[in-house]
């Protein structure tokens, strides 16, 4: 196996999970957790590589101020414990990257922050020039505002979607489980799996829920997911633990390493192929089908048949057969009371009688991510 990617990466995404970062459920931020991962960034950082840090670890820091023993499940109280902890979370890394004369950042996401062309370019800007000013930004999920029809769900996933966003070369999941396993880690005879060529050679593997200590929302099921959405964009992966975090940056044969795609998916539809939610749903003729699959062309509305839902220009629906087959993803660019009077007409047809601003595409190929 060749581990290679790891030591040449220049910018790398590290992402940290609820359960490295604190003890069992419900306990407070562990000091010399948050002490060793901003010690790992450090070291990185000496060497001239720029670090982009997710963290998870503010719904878990909240919990014990707020004399919650367990991660609460509804999202209201998820969104209080996140508002508390957020703001220690963030203070302890501040102090601790200072101490190494790093500056680190706080950046915040939701799922629309990042989706929508403008946002998306924009976070990049953001993230590009904090890393040109040597600044360590560290990414958490907007726990207290996103709601649950905008969340990322899990920080694996959105680390996935960090990555794409700078154009990292490497992603690190730190965990508190140090390997992809054949079993479940604690079954007798587990064994780390240290390579992956392909998702799909771990098919067969069984894989865990949430994280041991019980404050995350991933498990190894998020992680590999993770893998995969990297991996289609070219970014190698690496699994580890903390532990074993600073000897497998440095090329040992530690954790997981999950080896990158070739061919290079764009960025931008990944994050729409998986961060976004539907909010309706367009039925398209055949013609428009074999149009959007074969020739990669935009959406007219002549092609569509029908519309389902209730959404608004820009937001995420989907493309489907008249059969109910979902072939695509994108970026609407009409309302869902605004369509119903396009079906099946041509643009000329529509500017003609409805005005020059129906003489576009309902989707754009640019805003469109076949699934």
């Amino acid at each position: 196996m060749n581990r290679v990617a790891i030591t040449k990466a220049k910018r790398v995404v590290i992402k940290i999970g609820s359960s490295s970062l604190t003890g069992s459920a419900g306990s407070a931020l562990d000091p010399h957790s948050v002490q060793k991962i901003v010690d790992l960034a450090c070291s990185l950082t000496r060497n001239g590589t720029e670090v982009v840090l997710v963290s998870s670890g503010a719904i878990a820091a909240g919990l014990a101020p707020l004399g919650l023993s367990v991660r609460p499940k509804d999202l209201a109280t998820q969104q209080a414990a996140a508002s508390v902890g957020q703001g220690l979370l963030i203070a302890q890394y501040g102090e601790k990257f200072q101490k190494h004369g790093v500056l680190s950042s706080q950046v915040l996401l939701t799922t629309e922050d990042i989706v929508r062309r403008s946002h998306y370019q924009n976070a990049q800007q953001t993230l590009t020039k904090l890393l040109s000013l040597g600044v360590v930004p560290i990414i958490n999920e907007n726990d207290t505002v996103g709601t649950q029809e905008i969340r990322f769900g899990d920080n694996d996933r959105l680390a996935a979607l960090v990555a794409l966003l700078v154009h990292a070369d490497l992603l690190v999941l730190v965990s508190d489980i140090d390997a992809l396993y054949d079993a479940p880690p604690t079954k007798l005879g587990a064994q780390p799996i240290r390579y992956v060529k392909e998702i799909s050679d771990i098919d067969s593997v069984a894989l865990g829920g949430a994280g041991s200590a019980g404050v995350g929302s991933g498990g190894m099921v998020t992680k590999v997911e993770a893998a995969r959405i990297a991996t289609s964009a070219g970014i190698p992966m690496l699994l580890t633990s903390l532990h074993e975090s600073g000897r497998a940056l440095a090329g040992e044969d530690l954790g997981t390493f999950f080896e990158a795609h070739h061919s290079k998916a764009n960025s931008r539809l990944l994050w729409l192929a998986h961060a976004s939610t539907p909010q309706g749903r367009l039925i398209l003729d055949d013609g428009a089908v074999i149009a959007i699959l074969e020739r990669g062309v935009s959406l007219l509305p002549a092609g569509v048949t029908a519309v389902e839902g209730n959404f608004i220009s820009g937001d995420t629906v989907e493309l489907a057969s008249v059969a109910g087959k979902v072939i695509a993803r994108g970026l609407v660019a009409f309302d869902s009371d605004e369509i119903p009077q396009m079906l099946g007409r041509s643009t000329k047809e529509l500017a003609a009688t409805l005005g020059a601003e129906y003489e576009r595409e309902l989707v754009h190929r640019d805003d469109l991510v076949l699934l």
